[in-house]
């Protein structure tokens, strides 16, 4: 069986073993294990790391837009505050899944876990 792309399965949210399964029970949470192949999810621990990525990636984004909106247009500053908070609330949440989700992935193809002593 070829294991799937972890980019793709990640972005897409499904178990990193078989590619079909739903890797979420909720917003963030990790399914218990697939419904589809039975693989046990308890190993998948992302930490912030989504977060971190999501910073990343929106921060300059949010900002190259306010700096072009602002040059461009030359708005009062609550319109920028209107524009760029919720802007960055909703792409922020909508990207968190599919970034905890390629990391599971990556974790599971590398068989990444925590340090033993």
């Amino acid at each position: 069986m070829v294991q799937p792309q972890p980019f793709l399965t990640g972005l897409k949210c499904r178990c990193p073993r078989c590619g079909k399964g739903k890797l979420f029970s909720g917003y963030l949470k990790v399914a218990p294990s697939c419904a589809v192949c039975g693989l046990d999810l308890k190993f998948a621990d992302s930490g912030d790391g989504p977060a971190i990525f999501v910073i990343f990636l929106v921060a300059p984004i949010i900002i190259l837009l306010a700096l072009f909106v602002g040059a461009t247009f030359n708005p009062a500053p609550y319109v920028h505050l209107i524009l760029w908070i919720p802007t960055t609330l909703i792409l922020s949440l909508a990207l968190l899944p599919p970034f905890k989700g390629v990391l599971v992935a990556l974790q599971y193809r590398h068989d990444a876990h925590e340090g033993h002593q």
